[in-house]
């Protein structure tokens, strides 16, 4: 449970610990090894004592300590690329989340969430270049977003100044004649072609399953981080750039799923994500109908949660105060505030134990009840273990047919819930 969670709204909130995201970038280099250490003896106390638990249980191995030190290592490198900002630059993020909190209430959005995500215009053209790399050939399409925040939105200038992100980019993988489509929406740090190529198995999904599969890329990531401020990164430290990030993120996939339905009217369509890919793939499952299936990857649940997660503050720093503020707006951009429209048998979710980047417990967990605890698979791994996960594989392409998407596979079940 979140430090604000049972905040009503009188005197002086509680303050969760560890915020602004990432801080401490020049920390030791042996706190990957201490917190991997700490975890695999709490994996042993947990595994003899025997207590009932809402996570499975698994034999605490090295193999599972060596996941675990992975990630810590993978967020050590996370933290390098978000530095903390000093106390004069929360002083203006703050003030931009106060002055949000007025413009948004007043608008009825923190109360209603739905409303806060526009609906975008219908994307009738894409410029599609054909592309021949790793030995294979595929497309690659690109578009104007069009997505703007709201006049009167705080942080409005300066988002319009990110140039690059004004192109919207994605991966094609099609076949000639009409197939079903699958949307794959990756992680932080992703949406490069070489690797988005193989984290999704895109391949696999295209050849062997029968999919017309297309990859968009995210907000500040891949092309479209070019010529971006060094400070300028999704998910930071910038509340205000958080929230526009997803906002167009949601606005974008939106408009793609347009296109495609103009090119292939009553074709089921899917989402598969990965991390943050769950995050924004969950609020747009929330908003779309007509969707055949939902996969979400160690999904997160509550950006602002676990940005502050991630931190590192003293609990008397004085920019401890920003998530407290932020907390309000966390939600309203929270699939947990809102209702998914696709059908439960449509829904999927995996995670792992080991996972210390995406908290299974306060992320992933919370996100599964919410989505009425649809079929989920937890693997023996961490946060980037997925892709090594042989049930995960099988989990996947039995989801993809249990939901209808594609047929005539056999020995598929998403119910195999071996790790």
């Amino acid at each position: 449970m979140s430090a604000t969670e049972n905040y009503d709204g009188r005197g002086t909130p509680p303050i969760p610990r560890g915020w602004p995201p990432f801080a401490g970038a020049a920390g030791s280099a042996v706190r990957p090894i201490t917190r991997a250490v700490g975890y695999y003896a709490q994996i042993w106390r947990q595994y003899l004592d025997h207590e009932p638990h809402d996570l499975p249980i698994a034999r605490p191995t090295l193999a599972l300590a060596a996941h675990a030190l992975r990630d810590e290592i993978v967020l050590l490198g996370l933290r390098a690329r978000r530095p903390v900002g000093d106390v004069g630059s929360f002083e203006r993020i703050n003030d931009e989340i106060i002055a949000a909190l007025d413009f948004d209430g007043h608008k009825g959005w923190l109360n209603n969430p739905a409303r806060f995500f526009a609906k975008p215009p219908a994307l009738a053209t894409v410029t599609v270049k054909p592309v021949h790399a790793f030995g294979r050939s595929y497309e690659r399409i690109y578009f104007d977003s069009g997505y703007a925040p709201r006049v009167g939105e705080p942080g409005r200038q300066r988002w319009l100044s990110y140039v690059a992100n004004k192109r919207e980019y994605a991966l094609l993988l099609r076949h000639k004649d009409d197939r079903p489509w699958l949307v794959c929406v990756h992680g932080a740090e992703m949406g490069r072609a070489a690797l988005d190529l193989a984290l999704f198995r895109a391949w696999h999904l295209h050849h062997d399953l029968g999919l017309n599969v297309i990859m968009p890329v995210l907000p500040m990531h891949g092309p479209r981080s070019r010529g971006l401020p060094k400070s300028a990164v999704f998910p930071g430290k910038d509340v205000m750039d958080n929230l526009h990030a997803t906002a167009q993120a949601v606005w974008d996939i939106r408009r793609l799923l347009t296109w495609i339905r103009r090119q292939q009217p009553g074709a089921p369509i899917g989402l598969y994500s990965i991390s943050l890919g769950g995050y924004v793939s969950s609020l747009v499952a929330s908003l779309e109908d007509g969707l055949t299936c939902a996969i979400l990857g160690v999904p997160v649940a509550d950006l602002i949660d676990l940005l502050g997660r991630h931190a590192g503050l003293s609990a008397d720093d004085p920019r401890q105060r920003t998530v407290v503020l932020a907390a309000p707006l966390g939600r309203m951009v929270s699939p947990l505030s809102l209702e998914p429209r696709i059908p439960m048998a449509g829904r999927f979710i995996y995670a792992g134990i080991a996972d210390r980047l995406v908290h299974p417990r306060e992320q992933v967990v919370r996100l599964w009840e919410h989505w009425g605890r649809p079929e989920i698979v937890w693997y023996a791994g961490g946060h980037t273990g997925f892709f090594q996960s042989n049930p995960v594989q099988r989990f996947v392409d039995g989801a993809l047919a249990q939901s209808g998407l594609v047929s005539g596979l056999t020995g598929a079940s998403p119910s195999d819930r071996s790790a």
